[in-house]
């Protein structure tokens, strides 16, 4: 097969990494393929003899140098020393036609030496959701992983009960974490730290000098990105520094989630136990991964201490950006393109009014547009007092409508659907799988025969919480 393979992280050093190849499955069945994503890769079908066994791990094609790669981290705040891909194998990097170097990763793909004591393996229920959801994600014009294909692997894995295994086929601009910094600053790996850091901002981020350019570069992505997932009431579940990509993209959706009704502390994941990763938290802990990533790029300095003052300023002025940006996406929710004093305070009185009255998050803000937002309230009359002054301010705009559509998906990959989609998948229809594709790929648009997909769940359907499926 012909996948042009130019690999540059398995160039580093071997203590970046442990190269493997990923472990063979019994037998594998290719399930879904991402044309699209094929295309900017240049990777063409008719190149593959045999697809499934690619991307599954059973066949390694040629120029891949397949590795598992080495990081640390903390999770929920706790310190790990050591983490790694423990069921992940990178294949290697390929150029794009777009002219982006993009990751190509098999994951569970089997054990590696960081798998600490799990079994590699990937059920087929995560890798579904992961596929749905970073494509999904991708088409809100969100920063994201995406995925180029699942595959049945033919055997069991075991979780709470038997289920069948798979393998999801993951594309990055590069997995690199805060925690493959952390790793090297703990270790005192200080000549790694730096290559690390030189490698970083040549494949990331060229135009920053230093490692607290390179730091200035990280907050800004991470501020955009976090205030994007926040206009769109998406809580990524497991916000681990290990989880915290430095390109600015959305990684690893374990018990993530769209909300429905919307309370700033909604909580889906079931390993959050005191909702440190809650849909409102998400602005105060992206500041503080970015403080861990400040304290280890600092251990590469000289004179460590002259660089304090300087990292604190930059991690300090993550708020505001994260502010600005949020302010500017929520503006345009409610049909504002221009600033005037108050729009703050009309938008959060909204989101006030709408936690209050059990609002869709998705559905309220694309019915502004419309005739029918009262409708999305229990209480109507809680819309209309809020929209006196809402109307009052919409008169200073151009073409509200048009903005607040473009603002505002109809679509998004709601969580009893794609507990419905897996249970189908399992069963072996994967109908709802490609509806739920085709449908998410166009979020924006109007889809009358996909009306039954912008419902909320009925209350048999409600999804209580979400897991990690590792």
């Amino acid at each position: 097969m012909t996948i042009a393979f130019d690999n540059s992280f398995a160039a580093l050093p071997d203590r970046f990494y442990t190269r493997q190849a990923p472990v063979p499955v019994r037998a594998p069945k290719l399930v879904a393929w991402n044309d699209d994503l094929a295309a900017i890769l240049r990777i063409s079908k008719d190149d593959l003899p045999d697809a499934a066994a690619v991307f599954a791990g059973n066949a390694v094609p040629e120029g891949a140098e397949p590795l598992a790669q080495l990081y640390a981290g903390h999770q929920f705040g706790n310190w790990n020393p050591q983490l790694g891909d423990g069921r992940a194998i990178l294949l290697g990097e390929v150029v794009g036609s777009d002219g982006l170097r993009r990751d190509i990763q098999l994951k569970g793909s089997g054990r590696t030496p960081y798998s600490r004591g799990g079994d590699g393996r990937a059920w087929l229920g995560p890798v579904l959701r992961e596929y749905v959801v970073s494509e999904a994600m991708h088409a809100l014009g969100v920063p994201t992983t995406r995925a180029l294909a699942a595959v049945e692997t033919g055997e069991v894995v075991l979780r709470e009960r038997p289920l069948p295994g798979a393998v999801l086929t993951r594309v990055a601009a590069s997995h690199l974490r805060v925690g493959t910094f952390q790793i090297f600053a703990a270790r005192g790996q200080i000549a790694d730290l730096q290559r690390l850091t030189d490698y970083a901002i040549a494949r990331h981020y060229p135009e920053a000098s230093g490692p607290m350019g390179l730091l200035r570069a990280i907050c800004a992505a991470q501020a955009r990105l976090v205030a994007q997932w926040m206009s769109l009431g998406f809580i990524h579940g497991v916000m681990n520094t290990d989880n915290c990509a430095i390109s600015g993209e959305t990684i690893d959706y374990g018990p993530c989630a769209f909300m429905d009704a919307y309370h700033p502390d909604t909580v889906y994941s079931s390993i959050d136990q005191f909702g440190r990763y809650a849909y409102s938290n998400q602005p105060e802990i992206v500041v503080w991964n970015l403080a861990q990533l400040a304290t280890a790029l600092l251990r590469q300095l000289d004179d460590p201490e002259t660089g304090v003052d300087e990292a604190t300023e930059i991690v300090h002025d993550v708020p505001g950006l994260l502010r600005a940006e949020w302010l500017r996406r929520f503006r345009a929710k409610i049909g504002l393109t221009t600033e005037r004093d108050g729009d703050e305070g009309l938008i959060n009185d909204l989101l006030t009014r709408m936690a209050a009255n059990q609002s869709d998050f998705t559905n309220t803000f694309r019915a502004l547009a419309g005739p029918a937002a009262r409708d999305q309230f229990t209480d109507p009359a809680a819309f209309d007092t809020w929209a006196t002054d809402w109307r009052a301010r919409l008169r200073h705009e151009a073409d509200p409508d048009a903005t607040m559509r473009a603002a505002n998906p109809a679509f998004i990959p709601r969580n009893h659907r794609i507990e419905q989609m897996i249970a189908a998948a399992v069963a072996g229809d994967y109908a709802p799988f490609h509806r739920l594709n085709r449908v998410l790929a166009q979020p924006y648009d109007d889809q009358p025969d996909a009306r039954d997909l912008t419902h909320p769940p009925f209350p048999d359907e409600v999804v209580q919480a979400t897991f990690c499926g590792t």
